[in-house]
């Protein structure tokens, strides 16, 4: 499966959960296990957990291997191993405490946004802006 959308489908299952302060780091040059690094925040235990799951649902969706996860007891802190991408949820003081982002401090990614759909501009839409 292509990185990218790998990457994209970690970042969006993230983001169903309301992950917060997502990063995604491209390590290639620092690790010949991996190629991507993605570290993500979640309020509480709950929370953490339910970005762990829902990050393996959505790659299980797409037919790629999930090689381990580690750390879903405590759930302070769950690494989601998918071979060359390696995801981090954690608590944001055991994120700040840890500092993965000065560890890996590789290129950082970055994400296209989402387009917004407008409006639709039927008829109907037409003249309710007459009067």
């Amino acid at each position: 499966m292509d990185i990218r959308r790998k990457q994209r489908a970690v970042v969006e299952a993230l983001e169903d959960v309301k992950g917060r302060d997502i990063l995604v780091f491209n390590v290639a040059k620092q690790s010949a296990h991996f190629e991507r690094v993605v570290i993500a925040s979640g309020d509480s235990n709950r929370q953490v957990n339910a970005l762990a799951t829902r990050v393996q649902e959505r790659i299980k969706e797409l037919g790629a291997r999930i090689v381990g996860v580690e750390g879903r007891r405590n759930g302070e802190w769950v690494l989601v191993d998918l071979g060359d991408i390696v995801v981090h949820v954690m608590h944001p003081a055991v994120r700040s405490h840890y500092n993965l982002e000065e560890l890996w401090g590789g290129k950082e990614v970055k994400l296209k946004q989402k387009k917004e759909k407008e409006p639709a501009r039927g008829k109907a839409a037409r003249r309710r802006g007459r009067k």
